[in-house]
């Protein structure tokens, strides 16, 4: 079989797939003894964690393990216990950032001996039954290629040896040549066997430095966002078919403060809170359209600093802010439903997705919104097909009772009146 054909058949095959239901498919991710699971979980069930790997091995890479304790005396049974008792599916991405290349003495051997030790104490078929995926590595983009390569083997083969059902993943991965934030699949290529799932981070990022100004999601211009994701999805089909590929990362920074006076992000642009909703929520109806298993949105908490990756939190300070909210209610409106078709997705004039229940055919949602970022407004003719129209919500950005829209039905179709927030219309046949 060709490669191209082998790629043809996988889009077949991904087509043909129902969709993943959005509480199977939407994910926040956290930072260990920071993260509140009670407050998070009103928007998902799956979170991903940054799990230092030096908090574990210290500056030892050869350090016998004492889980469930880290070196640090961290205790992960109580951790990642408090988020499952909360019904979070754990996964625990196994961070390098501070474990220099330096630091491994025999970097097969560690490597395998860690991965085996911590899929044993925490994996799905351990005792404790903490974490269901592992992934190696965040962004270690200051590995050179060779050695992330033996790391990730090694690691993997220690992952398997400690706990066959434990999910292994890739770290942040693109179909291009690796660089700081991402490792080239070709790393990865021919280890089919030692992965399940393929691992991706995308942000929106219009301009770099010194502005790192981001835009609107469905923003054509945007070189590395969509596209991204539909690159490396296409190196799967082409090389790892039927491997899972999940968007860890995407985001906004929205904060209230000034930018700062000196230093790197004097030019630094952020959006507004009301942007910051509407463009997590649009971003996650998107992914839902590619042939993607998960999207976790980054990040859960911020303290409001005026600079890059620094104001990403749905909370601030861990008070919710509006994509808090709008993200509850999504998962609140959709979590039990999944895409049904596509009904427009028109650059710059409308997006219609329609979204069917997981067991009742009689349930469907439409969300529709503009797909701009000039604050447009407009008015939308949006056939029922038959179906009637139970209640129109618009994206709520507080808590409280969720704000009513007035759509008026006519001849069998929804006026529904167009902006960047999106509008849930909830029909039944």
């Amino acid at each position: 079989m060709t490669t191209a054909l082998a790629a043809l058949l996988a889009v077949c095959a991904a087509q043909e797939k129902p969709r993943p239901l959005l509480r199977d498919f939407l994910g926040i991710n956290g930072h260990t003894v920071q993260f509140r699971p009670k407050l998070y979980r009103p928007v998902c069930r799956l979170v991903r964690d940054y799990h230092p790997v030096e908090w574990d091995l210290g500056k030892d890479s050869d350090f016998e393990t004492t889980f469930p304790f880290a070196r640090n005396r961290v205790d992960w049974s109580r951790v990642y216990g408090s988020w499952v008792a909360e019904g979070f599916e754990i996964d625990a991405s196994l961070m390098f950032a501070n474990f220099p290349k330096e630091a491994w003495k025999d970097p097969a051997r560690d490597a395998r001996a860690y991965g085996r030790a911590f899929a044993k104490a925490f994996g799905p078929s351990s005792p404790a039954k903490l974490v269901a995926s592992a992934e190696i590595g965040n962004e270690p983009g200051f590995y050179p290629d060779a050695f992330y390569r033996t790391i990730f083997e090694a690691m993997a083969r220690g992952l398997r040896e400690g706990d066959p059902a434990i999910r292994i993943a890739t770290c942040a991965a693109t179909a291009g040549k690796s660089h700081d934030y991402a490792k080239s699949l070709e790393c990865v290529k021919g280890l089919e066997a030692l992965y399940d799932v393929i691992n991706v981070h995308s942000y929106a990022e219009l301009e770099p430095w010194p502005t790192w100004r981001r835009s609107f999601p469905e923003d054509p211009r945007l070189p590395d966002y969509l596209p991204h994701v539909r690159r490396v999805l296409a190196w799967r089909d082409a090389h790892a078919p039927g491997k899972p590929v999940w968007l860890t990362e995407f985001g906004w920074d929205a904060t209230t403060k000034e930018n700062e006076k000196t230093g790197d992000f004097t030019k630094w642009v952020g959006v507004s809170d009301e942007q910051q909703a509407q463009y997590l929520v649009r971003s996650t109806l998107l992914f839902l359209m590619l042939d993607l298993a998960r999207a976790y949105v980054y990040f859960f908490n911020d303290e409001d600093k005026p600079s890059l990756h620094a104001s990403s939190g749905i909370t601030r300070n861990f008070e919710p802010k509006p994509s808090y909210h709008a993200l509850a209610h999504l998962m609140k409106t959709l979590g039990d439903f999944r895409l049904a078709r596509v009904r427009e997705n028109r650059p710059g004039e409308l997006c219609v997705f329609e979204f069917s229940h997981e067991s009742d055919a009689r349930r469907r949602v439409l969300a529709v919104w503009s797909p701009t970022g000039s604050g447009r407004k407009a008015e939308a003719r949006v056939p029922l097909e038959g179906a009637r129209l139970v209640r129109a919500e618009r994206m709520p950005l507080a808590a409280g009772e969720v704000p009513a829209a007035a759509v008026p039905v006519r001849d069998g179709a929804a006026a529904v009146p167009l902006e960047e927030t999106p509008i849930y219309l909830v029909l039944e046949r």
